[in-house]
């Protein structure tokens, strides 16, 4: 286990500004992929944006919350950014679909994104001597941890699912029903946490695999 967590950590060090790279436009292009697919699904150009202050309601919440593992679940969804649309046929305006960003949320998809860059650059040594379908296995196991953390990090709401910012609504938004949408949603903790397991078995393995390339090419 030392051994590869040490042959990451070196892999990392070789080409850390490629790591850097890919980890910070995963992030910024998941958020813009997020926003796109809101604008072709509705057909609206946002025509709002409001801006919260994050670190006074964080001291708010921890002044005023009893409980540590109630702090950290309210915290971990206190918003900074909201961008969306305002629909104003309805009186003052109704907003149908917005975008929030919280700093909780965005930590967790750069951090995907660096476990996405970790494996990336550990396959192409894994590459050099594994056979097409051992890397293929390796890849595919990425990619379902991927999916599964980029589905549970939606931060997005609609006025169908009463406006709450969750990551079901990206399901509903793709067809899912409404009330099976909202009936998962308490199980996004479990599949994060099922993603990102994947996701550092996945490096783990080819970690192993890439420090036997390493010993068979030198």
């Amino acid at each position: 286990m030392l051994e590869k967590m040490a042959f990451i950590f070196l892999t990392i060090r070789k080409n850390v500004f490629q790591w850097f790279a890919i980890s910070f436009f995963f992030t910024v292009i998941y958020y813009m992929v997020l926003m796109l697919s809101l604008i072709l699904r509705f057909g609206n150009l946002p025509n709002y944006v409001n801006e919260f202050n994050w670190v006074e309601n964080v001291k708010t919440i921890i002044n005023s919350t009893p409980s540590l593992l109630d702090t950290v679940m309210i915290v971990k969804d206190e918003w900074v950014f909201e961008i969306g649309y305002m629909n104003y046929d309805f009186g003052s305006g109704i907003s149908e679909w917005s975008l929030f960003f919280a700093p909780a949320k965005i930590l967790g998809v750069l951090f995907l994104g660096c476990l996405i860059a970790t494996n990336y650059l550990l396959l192409q040594r894994q590459r050099r001597v594994c056979t097409d379908a051992c890397a293929s296995v390796s890849s595919a196991a990425s990619g379902f941890g991927a999916l599964c953390v980029a589905l549970a990090s939606i931060t997005m709401s609609w006025v169908v699912c009463c406006s709450t910012p969750t990551w079901v609504v990206g399901l509903a938004m793709m067809g899912l029903g409404v009330s099976t949408s909202l009936w998962l949603e308490p199980m996004g903790l479990w599949v994060n946490l099922l993603g990102f397991s994947v996701l550092l078995g996945a490096i783990f393995a080819a970690a192993g695999r890439g420090r036997g390339a390493s010993i068979i090419l030198n």
